[in-house]
């Protein structure tokens, strides 16, 4: 996968749990995951890449927390367009 990309998961038409798939080669697994401010999770892989973030309130994120955290991790910012699936109706 070249891009990053969001997956929710929905609980009664709000959202419960969110994903920020980064880029990864095919076969990448999470070895190991770290906690980030903001209730977020990164997770790596074997050989010290982030490949994914968890996104463990997504009622609660700050789009500026995941920008920093983005930016930490070597990864451009995204758009709060790009979240748009977080919002609740």
């Amino acid at each position: 996968m070249r891009h990053s990309y969001l997956e929710v998961t929905y609980r009664k038409g709000r959202p419960l749990a969110a994903y920020y798939y980064l880029p990864r080669k095919d076969g990448d697994k999470s070895s190991r995951t770290e906690r980030a401010a903001g209730g977020l999770l990164v997770d790596y892989t074997a050989d010290g890449r982030p490949i994914g973030i968890e996104i463990v309130s997504p009622a609660g994120l700050q789009l500026s927390e995941l920008n920093s955290l983005l930016g930490r991790l070597g990864f451009a910012a995204v758009a709060r367009e790009d979240l748009a699936p977080l919002v609740v109706a």
